[in-house]
């Protein structure tokens, strides 16, 4: 019977997921994507060959479970960093400032070469997550609108076009930040 290295079996179990995690994000900064076995997973988290399969059932699994607690944890950050804002424009700041300090980590990979070896199923379950940040600027930008603070025609796009702008990271930020103000009327 395996051993478990913790208090108690969910305790294990959650520490087994990070160093899966741990593992997949290290081999995706040294191969693609679809060059990932479970095998090599397994052996950079420190687990038996089968032992992974009693957690996941394929590297898509991982990943999809990665970008689930992944993106917990940063909508959890970003909603304690907009918790002090007192402002529709601060927390406007707060959210672009969070994304381009914070954004290369979340995203860490998941870009559209990855996107594409993806079933269907795993597409749409890691679009849930995008939909989840996307949920906090939505959030911003309608009070913002209800307060007078800033101006927002079309919310939907408004919020896609807030997040190409988060995208190129050659360019300031303090520029990137300006120009999302100015395109909201806060800046």
């Amino acid at each position: 019977m395996p051993r478990i290295s913790a208090e108690s079996l969910p305790e294990h179990r959650s520490q087994v997921r990070a160093r899966i995690f741990e593992a997949l994000a290290a081999l995706m900064a040294e191969h693609s994507f679809d060059a990932i076995t479970m095998a090599q997973i397994a052996e950079r988290a420190g687990l038996g060959r089968t032992a992974i399969y009693h957690h996941f059932r394929d590297p898509e699994a991982v990943i999809v479970a990665f970008a689930t607690d992944e993106t917990a944890a940063y909508v959890q950050g970003l909603e304690e960093a907009l918790a002090g804002c007192t402002s529709a424009r601060e927390r406007l700041r707060t959210y672009l400032h969070r994304n381009l300090e914070h954004g290369e980590e979340f995203h860490m990979g998941l870009g559209p070469s990855v996107y594409g070896l993806l079933s269907a199923g795993s597409r749409q379950a890691i679009r849930e997550h995008v939909v989840a940040v996307e949920q906090v600027l939505r959030g911003i930008l309608s009070d913002g609108v209800a307060s007078g603070e800033l101006v927002v025609e079309d919310l939907d796009a408004t919020v896609s076009l807030v997040h190409v702008c988060l995208a190129p990271r050659h360019l300031p930020p303090a520029a990137i930040e300006a120009f999302v103000l100015r395109a909201v009327g806060a800046g």
